[in-house]
C-alpha cells in the first residue's frame, strides 16, 4: 500500500471525519469500562475518578485548549499567506508547551497530598489520602507528553487535515484501553497487588497512549513536509515575541474555557461525598459509589454524546476563522446555525434515548446497581448541554469575544458551585434523591452560559436563529414521538435484570427508537433541510475516491 498524501477537508467533511475519529475512540472508552469496572469495583472507580478529575484541570492548563488555539492561528496565517510565520508558530508552540507541561507536572506531583486532603477531608472508611496521592502522582506523568501531542494535532487541524488527528485519537485510545484492562487485571488477579497499584497502572495507560499517538503524528508531519511547507516565503516574518504573544492570547481563552468545564466536575468531587455523608446521612461507601457514578462510570457513557460535539468543534474553528478573516458575516451565520442544527438533530435523541434506556445500559456495562441507573438517567443530560456549551464557547473564542466568554463561563461556574449543596439539600427534603442536585446545578450553570453567549452573538453579529429554532422544535416533536413509541413497547417488553438479556433488550429498543426517529425527521424533511439533498451522496463518493487512491 503506497503512502497517500494528506488531503484538505471542507467544513462538513472535516466535521464528520473528526467526529468519526472521536466517536470511535469514545466507543472504545465505553466498552473497556465493562471489564474494568468488574476488575476494580466501586472503590477503585471512585479512586480513578478522584485522580482523573483533578488531572483534567491541569491537563486543561497545560494543553487542552492548545490544539484549538494552534489550529486557529495556523489557519489564520495560512489564509493571510504568512506561511513561514505559520511554521514558526509550530516550532515555538512545541517549546512553550513542553515547558508548561513540565511546570504543571511538578505542581501536580508535589502538591498531590494537599489536593487529596481537600477531596475527602477527614472522612474515614473509604479510600485513604495516601491512595489518592499515589494515583494523582501516577496520572501526572501524562502531562509531560500530552502538550506536545496537542501541538501536532492543532497544527494539522489548522491546515484542515482531519484524518491524521482522528487516527491518532483512535490509536491513543486503543493503547490506553489495552493497558487499562490488561494492566489492572494482571495487577489484581495475577500478581495480587493492591487496588491503588491496579488503578495506578490503569491511569498510566494515558501516558503510554499519548506517547504512541505523538510518534504517529510526528511521522505524518515528517512524511508530508512538502505539502505542509512548500509555499513562497513572505517578505516579513512574524517575530518570536509576536508569535508567543499571539499563542498566549489565543490559547488562554481556550485553556480558560476548558478549565472551567473541568471545574464543573471538580465542584462535585469536592462537595458530593462530604454533603451526602455529613448532611444527608448516606454511608461513606454509598456516597463514594455515587460520586464514582457521576464523575467516572456515568461520565464514560456520557462521552459518546459529547464526542460528536467535539468533532464538529475541531472542524468549525479553522473554517470559521477563514470566514472571520474574510469578514464574511453571512458565512459565519450559516456555519454556526448549521452546526447547532446538526448537533441537536443527532445528540438530543441520543441523550433522551440513553436516559430512557438507563437501566439496561447500566446493567450491560456495570451490572445491577441500586444507584447507578438512577444517577445516569439524569446525568446523561449534562452531555447534551455540554455539547451546546462547547458550540457557544468555541464560537466566542474563534470570534475573539474573550471578555464575554470569561464572564459567561465564570457566572455559569459560580451558579453551579453556589447551587450544588443547596440543591442536594432541597431535593432531599422534598423526597427526591439529593444526589440529583449536583447534576441539576451543573445543567443550570451550563444553561446560563449557553443562553447568555447566543444572546450576545445574536445582538453583536446579527445572527438569525429563527430557522434553527423551528428545526429544534421539529426535533423535539420527533424525540417525543420516539419516547411515546418506546414507552408503549415497554408495556409489552419490559426491561430485565439479566445482563446477557439486557444486551438484546438494548439492541431491540435502540433499533425501534432509531427507526421511529428517522421516519419522523424524514417526514419533516429535516435531513435534506440541514445537510442538503446531495450531501450524503457526495461524502460517500469522496470516501470511495480516497479508498481507490490507497
Amino acid at each position: 500500500m503506497r503512502s497517500r498524501k494528506l488531503k484538505i477537508n471542507n467544513y462538513m467533511e472535516g466535521a464528520f471525519i473528526a467526529t468519526l475519529g472521536i466517536v470511535i475512540s469514545k466507543i472504545l472508552g465505553m466498552i473497556y469500562v465493562i471489564p474494568f469496572y468488574s476488575i476494580i469495583g466501586d472503590d477503585g472507580g471512585a479512586l480513578y475518578g478522584y485522580a482523573y478529575n483533578i488531572y483534567s484541570i491541569f491537563l486543561g492548563i497545560s494543553s487542552a485548549g492548545i490544539p484549538l488555539a494552534i489550529s486557529k492561528l495556523v489557519s489564520e496565517y495560512n489564509t493571510l499567506g504568512l506561511y513561514e510565520s505559520k511554521e514558526k508558530v509550530f516550532k515555538i508552540a512545541k517549546t512553550v508547551l513542553s515547558l508548561l507541561g513540565v511546570i504543571c507536572f511538578l505542581v501536580l506531583f508535589f502538591f498531590a497530598e494537599p489536593i487529596a486532603k481537600m477531596i475527602i477531608g477527614d472522612i474515614q472508611g473509604g479510600n485513604s489520602i495516601a491512595d489518592i496521592v499515589y494515583v494523582i502522582r501516577v496520572i501526572s506523568a501524562s502531562i509531560l507528553v500530552v502538550p506536545i501531542l496537542s501541538v501536532y494535532r492543532g497544527y494539522l487541524q489548522g491546515h484542515r487535515f482531519m484524518e491524521p488527528t482522528s487516527i491518532s485519537q483512535v490509536l491513543e485510545q486503543i493503547i490506553r484501553v489495552t493497558i487499562i484492562i490488561v494492566g489492572s487485571y494482571l495487577a489484581l488477579k495475577v500478581f495480587h497487588l493492591s487496588l491503588k497499584q491496579a488503578v495506578g497502572i490503569a491511569l498510566f495507560g494515558a501516558t503510554v497512549g499519548a506517547v504512541f499517538s505523538t510518534l504517529y503524528l510526528m511521522r505524518k508531519v515528517a512524511k508530508n513536509k512538502e505539502t505542509l511547507r512548500n509555499h513562497p516565503k513572505e517578505a516579513v516574518v512574524k517575530t518570536t515575541k509576536e508569535i508567543i504573544t499571539q499563542i498566549l492570547i489565543y490559547a488562554f481563552p481556550f485553556i480558560f474555557s476548558d478549565v472551567c468545564k473541568s471545574l464543573y466536575n471538580s465542584v462535585d468531587t469536592f462537595f458530593v461525598v462530604k454533603t451526602l455523608v455529613n448532611d444527608l446521612g448516606y454511608f461513606v461507601t454509598d456516597a463514594e459509589a455515587i460520586m464514582g457514578y457521576i464523575s467516572t462510570w456515568g461520565n464514560k457513557l456520557n462521552m459518546i454524546v459529547i464526542a460528536i460535539g467535539t468533532g464538529f468543534m475541531a472542524s468549525l474553528i479553522p473554517n470559521l476563522t477563514i470566514s472571520l478573516v474574510k469578514k464574511d458575516k453571512k458565512d459565519i451565520n450559516q456555519k454556526i446555525n448549521q452546526t447547532l442544527q446538526i448537533l441537536v438533530l443527532i445528540t438530543l435523541p441520543m441523550t433522551v434515548g440513553l436516559s430512557f434506556l438507563a437501566e439496561p445500559v447500566w446493567n450491560i456495562f456495570y451490572g445491577t446497581s441500586t444507584f447507578g441507573p438512577k444517577v445516569f438517567a439524569f446525568s446523561i443530560f449534562t452531555s447534551f448541554v455540554t455539547v451546546l456549551l462547547s458550540t457557544a464557547t468555541t464560537t466566542l473564542l474563534t470570534l475573539k469575544e474573550y471578555k464575554v466568554l470569561f464572564i459567561n463561563l465564570i457566572l455559569g461556574l459560580v451558579i453551579n458551585a453556589v447551587l450544588d449543596v443547596p440543591l442536594m439539600h432541597l431535593l432531599h427534603h422534598i423526597g427526591i434523591p439529593g444526589y440529583y442536585g449536583a447534576t441539576l446545578s451543573t445543567i443550570l450553570g451550563n444553561s446560563f452560559s449557553i443562553l447568555a453567549s447566543f444572546f450576545y452573538l445574536k445582538r453583536k453579529y446579527e445572527l438569525h436563529f429563527f430557522e434553527t429554532m423551528k428545526i429544534v422544535g421539529k426535533v423535539i416533536c420527533s424525540v417525543i414521538g420516539m419516547v411515546v413509541v418506546l414507552s408503549c413497547v415497554k408495556l409489552v417488553v419490559p426491561f430485565t435484570s439479566n445482563r446477557i438479556l439486557s444486551i438484546g433488550t438494548l439492541i431491540f429498543y435502540a433499533a425501534i427508537g432509531m427507526i421511529v426517529y428517522f421516519l419522523l425527521i424524514k417526514r419533516m424533511n429535516l435531513i435534506d433541510t440541514i445537510l442538503g439533498k446531495d450531501f450524503l451522496k457526495k461524502l460517500k463518493q469522496k470516501r470511495k475516491k480516497a479508498y481507490h487512491e490507497i
